[in-house]
């Protein structure tokens, strides 16, 4: 071989090398935030049922794709912070829990696809304009617990004939609460009950607002759903024991623990259900031309255990009705 075959040779070989590494080079793998207000103690079945949706259309953890959780341990000033978090790491995906995390995404980010989850209402909490096309960078599963307020009372009404005065467990940090507040305030006047409002944020306020709720001689309570007050569920649930007070909830964990009832979408599915929007994204699709699901199925959950322990006497068609009765 002549020195000019040589150097070809030894050139070719040269090239050649890093364009087969390149070639061997693994494929980027896809970052996805996850952004809660609740702990991870407390949403941890929750954050189970993300992970499980996406198992189940191939997306497994530490193979083809990467998870970024962020907690923000019950405190909504601190989601705007972690929000711009994720924005800093680039994430391919921002999923967030409920109305708070939601805002605190889209006041983050105008480019990196959201998938809201939870969210009680998000055209009147300005999140979208259109359920069918909701354009820009949002898309997701609504709960519709607006429209379910009205619901609520009247199915406590049924338990509690006569609601003289209400109470209603609000967290004033939470934007979607107002629009709750007034769809039970509707409510509250058709049946001709007082209505009086507990503001509370953390478990000092909420021992607070139930000794007021007793004074004040409501004779029943609901609680808006919140990630913030859902964490203090077991707090809640145990003095309304305390106080003998009737409590609807929005969410069944709070029967589970103890509480008289609950009536709302099944949010465990729901959560497992952003997985398929998560997916599409990352295929390539616009999360503006998504729609966004909106529930079909609510269940009722009924403590007939509480219901004994307060005196109550469930009627029974609405023990029918129930999806589940918890003895």
């Amino acid at each position: 071989m002549n020195r000019r075959d040589f150097v070809c040779a030894t050139g070719v070989c040269l090239t050649a090398a890093p364009l087969r590494l390149a070639a061997q080079q693994p494929p980027r793998v896809p970052r996805v935030g996850y952004l809660f207000s609740f702990t991870p103690g407390e949403g941890r079945h929750l954050w189970e049922a993300c992970q499980q949706g996406l198992r189940e259309l191939g997306y497994v953890e530490g193979q083809n794709i990467r998870f970024e959780p962020r907690w923000a341990d019950g405190h909504h000033d601190r989601l705007p912070e972690l929000a711009a978090e994720l924005v800093r790491l680039n994430v391919d995906v921002i999923v967030t829990a409920a109305t708070p995390a939601s805002r605190a995404a889209k006041a983050a980010t105008n480019s990196i696809p959201i998938v809201i989850v939870a969210v009680g209402d998000p055209i009147k909490t300005g999140l979208v304009t259109n359920f069918a096309r909701p354009g820009g960078n949002l898309t997701g599963l609504s709960l519709l617990t607006s429209e379910l307020s009205g619901k609520r009372f009247e199915l406590l009404a049924d338990v509690v004939h006569d609601i003289s005065g209400l109470a209603v467990l609000m967290n004033p940090d939470n934007p979607v609460h107002t629009v709750f507040l007034e769809a039970t305030r509707v409510a509250a006047q058709r049946s001709g009950a007082r209505l009086q409002l507990i503001r509370a944020r953390d478990p000092r306020e909420i021992e607070q607002g139930f000794s007021a709720a007793v004074g004040d001689r409501a004779a029943a309570l609901i609680v808006f759903d919140d990630p913030v007050l859902w964490s203090y569920r077991t707090q809640i649930v145990a003095l309304a024991a305390k106080h003998r007070l009737p409590v609807m909830y929005g969410y069944r964990e709070f029967v589970d623990d103890g509480g008289l009832m609950s009536y709302g979408p099944d949010r465990i599915d729901h959560y497992r259900r952003s997985a398929a929007y998560v997916a599409r994204i990352l295929q390539g699709a616009k999360p503006g031309n998504l729609p966004i699901e909106q529930p079909t199925k609510f269940e009722l959950v009924i403590n007939l255990k509480t219901a004994k322990a307060l005196g109550l006497t469930m009627p029974q068609s609405l023990l029918l009705r129930a999806d589940q009765v918890l003895q």
